[in-house]
């Protein structure tokens, strides 16, 4: 028997008198996500909210500590399937893999056709396929929706990206729409796809997270250890930064963060934290998939691989120990400071560029109809990288939906053009300086593939024919040749006549 199943059915305890199958959603798994997202859909006005977890004592203490919930709790999972109005709708708010399947498993024994079941965790998206694909059989609708904002945004408005079918948006739309954040009179959420659609944007949502964050620090650490400037003057810089087009949620609380000081020591608190830094997989897969599918995504990896190396310590110990000398501290220009944020809105245009070109290939691949305007409208409150900048992305392709390239639009094209030289010579700054800055040098290397009008990859390709006969193609000729390298007269063959 499960512990699940060993949980005894009692009597809801939520409200008073309130009979069974009344909720209208229902929300598994209390703890901190789960319990915020519950008290949110409490809050508004037609939902009633049904509340389970396993273990019953989180389920007791929420009821207690938020009376005016109206809550209805149960203790058993078939007290708590009873307690919904059809077609039942519950939310899985647990952790991802196992212990999301086996709530799913245990709603999927006691569901009836017509009813949903959203897994609201961060969740890869092939398993929201998979999981899709096998409840739908089943006459079950599955929705795998990627939520963003942390257990503020959870409590007071999320941005919310749920894939599924059409016919769970129906039930499930007026529901969510009710609990997201809203930007610029519009609730941040929106029918994404069909099955995994959802999570792999909330994916990519979060990949480009991580090359926002690295591109910050990496702005934090240039403008300190090179541009001298003290915490105290940064956070003034990055106050400033935040009152224009680089305005975000990141950046202000960067701010925040670079202002406060530990109790103990009354030193900056990030002097006192270690540098080193975690990733809890999305930022990963988002990478994988990208080389799965052939997409650049060159800022998501260097942020992925830079918070790698700052948790490799003894490495990092060993390599410093053996080097004998490192570059002096490269003069700057009174300017740097200006220069710095250039090169970041820059190479934040880069990395959303290249996070919207994953988008793209994987709506290809997967076959899911992705509104990209609308994408970048529901990440514009309740999410991580809300920010100002994606007024302009909205604003991008409502001119343009076929757009090759958010470098393409006149915008973004004139704004990075205008911070070109800066972030330039930051790049070269950081280099001499021996100060790292992947980010932004990675940035500005697939810039400058994408702006050059011929690439090395002529050599590489005659490289591979050499050593594995897999064939080139010519710009003066149509078809496909190989060379025979290693005969006397070297000759090239054309592959589309020949039967070698």
């Amino acid at each position: 028997m499960t512990d699940t199943e060993s949980i005894g059915r009692t009597e809801s305890t939520g409200r008073p008198g309130t009979p069974a199958g009344t909720a209208n959603i229902g929300v598994v798994g209390m703890a901190v996500m789960g319990s915020n997202l519950a008290r949110n859909l409490a809050g508004r006005e037609g939902n009633t909210v049904a509340v389970y977890n396993r273990s019953p004592e989180r389920t007791r203490t929420l009821v207690q500590e938020h009376p005016e919930a109206g809550f209805l709790a149960s203790e058993s999972i078939d007290d708590f399937v009873a307690s919904m109005a059809r077609p039942r709708t519950a939310i899985i708010m647990v952790q991802a893999g196992r212990g999301t399947d086996a709530v799913i498993e245990h709603l999927a024994e006691r569901f009836e056709p017509g009813d949903i079941i959203v897994d609201g965790g961060n969740a890869n998206f092939h398993d929201t396929i998979r999981r899709e694909h096998d409840l739908r059989e089943q006459g079950l609708n599955f929705v795998g929706a990627g939520i963003s904002g942390g257990e503020d945004g959870a409590l007071h408005g999320p941005s919310i990206m749920p894939g599924g079918s059409a016919e769970a948006w129906e039930t499930l739309g007026p529901i969510l729409k009710s609990i997201a954040a809203v930007a610029e009179g519009e609730p941040c959420v929106t029918h994404v796809g069909t099955d995994g659609a959802g999570h792999f944007v909330k994916m990519v949502h979060n990949g480009i997270e991580y090359a926002d964050m690295q591109l910050i620090a990496e702005s934090y650490d240039l403008l300190r250890r090179v541009g001298g400037h003290d915490v105290d003057e940064l956070v003034q810089i990055f106050e400033r930064w935040n009152e224009g087009d680089l305005e975000s949620y990141l950046i202000e609380i960067t701010g925040e963060v670079l202002e406060q000081r530990d109790a103990d020591t009354g030193k900056p608190l990030v002097d006192v934290i270690r540098d080193e830094a975690g990733s809890k997989g999305t930022g990963v897969w988002t990478v994988q998939n990208a080389v799965g599918l052939g997409i650049p995504v060159s800022g998501i990896g260097e942020a992925v691989f830079a918070r790698a190396v700052s948790s490799k310590p003894p490495q990092r110990a060993a390599v410093q120990q053996s080097v004998k000398s490192r570059p002096e501290i490269a003069q700057v220009p009174d300017t740097f400071a200006d220069d710095v944020r250039a090169a970041l809105y820059a190479s934040k245009v880069v990395a959303y560029a290249q996070g919207f070109d994953l988008i793209i290939a994987g709506a290809k691949e997967y076959g899911w109809d992705i509104d990209l305007g609308n994408l970048a409208k529901i990440w514009r409150g309740g999410c991580i990288i809300r920010a100002q900048f994606l007024n302009r992305i909205v604003e991008a392709y409502a001119k343009n939906p076929e757009l090759e390239s958010l470098l393409v639009d006149p915008y973004f094209a004139n704004a990075v053009a205008e911070g070109e030289t800066a972030w330039r010579r930051i790049v070269g700054i950081a280099a001499a300086s021996g100060i790292p800055a992947p980010g932004f040098s990675s940035a500005l290397s697939y810039y400058d593939a994408l702006a050059s009008d011929r690439l090395p990859a002529a050599l590489i390709q005659g490289q591979r024919d050499f050593f594995g006969a897999h064939t080139y193609q010519r710009i003066d000729k149509d078809g496909t040749f190989h060379t025979l390298w290693s005969d006397d007269d070297r000759r090239e063959v054309d592959q589309d006549s020949s039967t070698r």
